[in-house]
């Protein structure tokens, strides 16, 4: 029916050719699952062959949940699109912009137009990625490391923004800013809301945006390519992302193994529902989700990510919007995201493709094994 063998092929590569220890993928079609794999080792060092068992980070590959969490919130009427930030978070009201001058220093002015909700879906806010900045680790030192995710974000608007909102494209604490507003939006924790609308619908049992002893024992260990010396070295078992147990990090906070994870990609890639017949979002939403949001200006900087050139940006996922440049083969709609680590999700609502594939390697070098699995997925289905 399908013949996936020069994917497998390939992926027996990644080891020595990417110097990634090893990892796993699952592939979907029409809803059913046609390739599973696993390679190399979720543990080098121990000798500990990778199953597709293991727990890993998902780092930014949480992003594309968590918007669909927020447009499931949407579609009950808990916000508009249009409405600004800070009717949910009053702390965003104030927060001035830098201007920066031609040598690089800045002044102060202030937003001469309202950020909005829609404005943290499609990174256009002003926001930026500093997680060290020193506001975030003041509410974290004052929480004796807790960092409730409200408090955290009074320490984010204080940071300043970088442009006026709408005024570019910016990859940054966007979606964790997002994450909070559905919290304030619903009256519920976010990653309380997540797990009844979003994880307990679809079965995803081992998802969590909590780290403990077991998880941690089950873990893939974490690797980082080190590119002086050219190898893989052991980062260990932490992410930067989560700041402690009170933060929920709408943008790198998942937990999860590579089998609940697709449960998510399966039932985005057939409109919203999952074949247990549980609907999480509808097919005109996923629609509207991988539509691209971003006018001429603000894709010029979004296309200067190498993955990024036949892509637009819709509401938290990379969409593709033209074919031929760079050579996908995939078709016009293709979204989703990847992770800091390497996790890659890949959804086509038109041809109903889903691909989950998972490593657990900063410096992951995605953008030579994302782009090759894709193309070998879609030729192995007769595309």
């Amino acid at each position: 029916m399908y013949s996936f063998s020069d994917l497998e092929k390939y992926l027996d590569t990644i080891p020595e050719k990417e110097k990634t220890p090893g990892g796993s993928i699952r592939v979907f079609h029409h809803g059913k699952e046609v390739f599973r794999h696993s390679f190399g080792f979720s543990d080098r060092e121990a000798g500990v062959k990778m199953t597709g068992d293991e727990y890993y980070f998902m780092y930014s590959a949480t992003k594309p949940i968590t918007c669909a969490t927020a447009l499931h919130a949407w579609e009950r009427g808990a916000f508009i699109l249009s409405e600004p930030v800070w009717w949910y978070l009053p702390e965003f009201k104030d927060t001035q912009v830098k201007e920066y001058k031609p040598d690089g220093s800045y002044t102060l002015v202030p937003q001469d137009r309202e950020m909005v909700i829609q404005d943290l879906f499609t990174m256009s806010a002003g926001l930026n990625y500093d997680t060290s900045s020193a506001e975030i680790k003041k509410i974290v030192a004052e929480t004796d490391g807790y960092a409730p995710t409200r408090e955290v974000m009074k320490g984010i608007a204080k940071m300043l923004l970088e442009f006026q909102p709408r005024e570019r494209w910016n990859y940054s604490l966007c979606h964790d800013v997002l994450a909070a507003v559905v919290e304030v939006a619903t009256g519920v924790r976010f990653s309380e809301y997540m797990k009844r609308e979003i994880f307990e619908p679809l079965g995803m049992t081992k998802s969590t945006f909590r780290i403990n002893d077991e998880i941690l024992s089950k873990m893939a260990q974490q690797y980082w390519f080190n590119y002086s010396t050219g190898e893989a070295e052991v980062k260990g078992k932490t992410n930067d992302y989560i700041f402690g147990d009170g933060y929920d990090s709408g943008g790198a906070g998942i937990i999860t193994t590579i089998d609940d994870y697709a449960k998510f990609v399966q039932a985005m890639s057939m409109g919203g529902v999952s074949p247990n017949g549980a609907r999480i979002l509808s097919p005109s939403t996923v629609k509207l989700m991988s539509k691209n949001m971003l006018d001429e200006k603000r894709m010029a900087q979004f296309s200067t990510w190498r993955n990024n050139a036949e892509y637009g940006y819709g509401l938290g996922v990379r969409t593709k919007i033209y074919e031929g440049w760079g050579g996908s083969i995939c078709s016009l709609g293709e979204f989703g995201w990847d992770g800091a680590a390497g996790t890659l999700c890949s959804i086509d609502p038109e041809r109903q493709i889903g691909i989950v594939y998972t490593q657990h390697m900063l410096n992951p070098h995605h953008e030579q094994i994302h782009p090759r699995i894709k193309m070998l997925v879609n030729l192995a289905l007769g595309y």
